[in-house]
């Protein structure tokens, strides 16, 4: 039988998803089982409607070895899982004559863990917490979900999280779920035979396509010790979500409540003398974290060392110390020691981290209103680490709607440690192998030209940090009543969208749901249902809605979304790229404002018949010299600044709409 040809593969998958096979799709296809094939990285920029998972899927199931494919939101998790690759693997088999297998595997606290559901939370008295399933009324909401838990721990086959619905409080979950650090250990646990997550592992090492997401990836670049099976192919879907996934893994914090805890759960294990010196550094440490303020640490303060030197050689007493003695009195000894230690073990290495100091590490305070100050340290950048850890000895292919910012690829190549596309690997024995790498754009099956128009609102007032915008206001509420609602309203910041929420509802007769007030999931059901609903929010609706349709014709953005001045890591970065020669603005922020821009765009096309407005009520899109390389990443939409145009076009579409609902 002669092997079957990569456009057949194609057609059949197609065909069984019920999707239309499209130019782009058969282009990404083609380039990712070159990139396959030769052992190279790609790049493919895949607009929204290219079908861009079995863009990735076919060639790679075709191929033979094993893939992981990550992702960063649990929604495209689903899909491939529950979707995508079922159908593909039963379209493919009867070319293939062979019927791979596909596994999902996330960390383990996304796990039931049964010594958890049986034996309870280790109990830590001083701390006022107990073991809820014995105190939790069956008839309160935790209580609720206690029960309902443990009756699906009987049902379940996966233990997975995500597969509880309706799901349930991220309080009730830790009651029932540990992290890696907290956990006994197969071979330790009573229950270590039918573990959730052991079982996932090893489906996982069995499988042909290992689905999981960006922060398991991170970990396993992270970590000495592998966590995903061995791969010759790496997938990263949504690819733009990496450098902030990788960047938030491998970020460190203390705050005085995470080290009084550990503090509370190593006391009652190890000798006074131990507890009382670690009890006297959390002291020392939390006096000094009353008095913080926000902002990034140049350079560590004397008095701060001295806190982080004195809980850091407790700290490691009390793990030498944990692992000498054994306390028989204590139930289940062994949880309680293992959860103590785990709060030990990242109090030592924070610490440790901090006082070490390094100049790739950024170092901060914040503030939360409600949770008190904390102490941060992330990496300066994660492109070295991805360069070495990602990059050698597998292919990998990375996709998204937006990579390809201001024209090309090489600013998003940048932030994952490639070098400019074509750079040749310098010559001689010593020198460092560089990645090769190509970027492919296979554009968007949408005519965004006719199906769109990008407003900027060039007579507007320059936004300021002080906010207060009322010609800004003025503009919003006359573009929703042209509109007719069907906007979505992307602001900058919460405090935006509820000034412009609550200055709309009094001057608009359309409802205007706001961020915050329900569940996201609620609020775009809400949005997508009735057609003259508003929907404003912040950081999650830039890249989180999906709503085809004419309830989504008008897409707002307040101003272009630069990260905050004083936001730590970021003017850190953006002042290392200056000092190392380059445009440390056009680097890091208008990077960053781009690809938030881009996405958001794409929020108002997500079907062929979509009609619509991006407006974006900043007049330095139009005006600033960066507003070029800002609006060439986002769609191709029709460019105009003139108000009144796209007043008429708002009415002729909203007049469609209504019109074609009444058909």
């Amino acid at each position: 039988m002669t092997k079957p040809s990569l456009s057949e593969l194609l057609h059949a998958a197609v065909a069984a998803v019920g999707g239309t096979e499209r130019p782009g799709q058969v282009t990404m296809a083609e380039s990712v089982a070159e990139a396959i094939d030769d052992g190279s990285h790609l790049l493919v920029q895949a607009g929204t409607g290219t079908g861009k998972s079995l863009g990735y899927l076919v060639p790679a199931l075709a191929h033979g070895e094993r893939v992981v494919v990550a992702t960063a939101t649990l929604a495209l998790q689903r899909q491939l899982v529950r979707r995508d690759l079922p159908r593909t693997v039963e379209a493919l088999h009867p070319l293939l004559r062979r019927r791979p297998e596909f596994a999902m595997l996330k960390g383990r606290s996304n796990y039931l863990c049964l010594h958890r559901l049986h034996e309870g939370v280790p109990q830590e008295e001083e701390d006022g917490l107990f073991d809820v399933f014995e105190t939790a009324t069956p008839s309160s909401k935790l209580g609720k979900d206690l029960l309902r838990m443990r009756d699906w721990a009987d049902e379940t086959e996966t233990g997975d999280r995500d597969a509880l619905s309706p799901g349930v409080s991220d309080r009730a979950w830790a009651q029932v779920s540990v992290s890696s650090r907290e956990c006994l250990g197969a071979s330790r646990c009573a229950y270590g035979a039918e573990c959730f997550a052991e079982a996932a592992r090893e489906r996982a090492k069995l499988a042909d396509v290992v689905i999981t997401n960006h922060a398991l990836l991170a970990i396993d670049a992270l970590e000495g010790a592998p966590v995903l099976p061995g791969h010759e192919v790496l997938i990263v879907d949504e690819a733009h979500e990496l450098v902030s996934r990788v960047t938030g893994a491998a970020t460190g914090e203390l705050t005085p409540g995470s080290v009084n805890r550990a503090v509370r759960r190593a006391a009652k294990l190890v000798n006074e003398k131990a507890a009382d010196a670690l009890q006297t550094a959390a002291e020392g440490f939390e006096r000094l974290m009353e008095l913080a303020l926000p902002g990034r640490l140049e350079k560590i303060p004397e008095d701060l060392g001295y806190a982080l030197m004195a809980l850091r050689d407790a700290s490691r007493t009390v793990i030498t110390a944990l692992g000498a003695t054994r306390d028989k009195s204590v139930q289940d000894e062994d949880a309680v020691r293992k959860q103590a230690l785990a709060s030990i073990e990242n109090v030592h290495a924070v610490a440790e981290r901090l006082v070490e100091g390094s100049e790739y590490d950024v170092v901060w305070y914040e503030r939360h209103d409600r949770f008190g100050a904390s102490l941060r340290v992330a990496p300066l950048s994660v492109s070295g680490l991805l360069r070495e850890k990602l990059f050698t000895d597998r292919s990998v292919i990375l996709t998204s709607a937006t990579l390809r910012l201001g024209g090309d690829f090489n600013g998003v190549a940048a932030s994952l440690g490639l070098p400019p596309e074509g750079t040749v690997t310098a010559a001689g024995e010593d020198a460092e192998p560089v990645p090769q790498w190509k970027g492919v754009d296979v554009g968007s099956p949408f005519d965004y030209p006719r199906q769109g128009i990008l407003y900027v609102a060039q007579h507007l007032s320059q936004p300021g940090r002080e906010g207060g915008r009322g010609d800004m206001l003025d503009e919003l509420a006359e573009l929703v009543e042209a509109a007719g609602g069907r906007t979505l309203g992307l602001f900058s910041s919460m405090r935006g969208a509820r000034a412009a929420a609550e200055d709309l509802r009094d001057r608009l007769d359309v409802p205007i749901l706001l961020q915050g007030e329900e569940t996201l999931g609620e609020l775009i059901h809400g949005f997508a249902e009735d057609e003259r609903t508003c929907l404003f929010g912040t950081l999650s609706l830039w890249q989180g809605v999906d709503v085809p349709g004419p309830s989504c014709q008008l897409v707002v953005m307040d101003r272009i979304p630069f990260p905050r001045p004083d936001d730590p890591l970021m003017s850190a970065r953006q002042k290392a790229v200056e000092e190392n020669g380059g445009n440390g603005f056009m680097a890091v922020a208008a990077t960053h404002a781009a690809l938030l821009m881009a996405q958001g765009a794409g929020r108002l096309v997500r079907a062929t018949g979509d009609r619509g407005v991006v407006a974006v009520l900043d007049p330095r899109l139009a005006r600033a010299r960066y507003g070029s390389f800002l609006r060439a990443s986002m769609p191709d939409f029709w460019y105009t600044t003139d108000r009144n145009q796209v007043r008429r076009s708002l009415a002729a579409i909203d007049g469609a709409a209504r019109t074609a609902k009444e058909r």
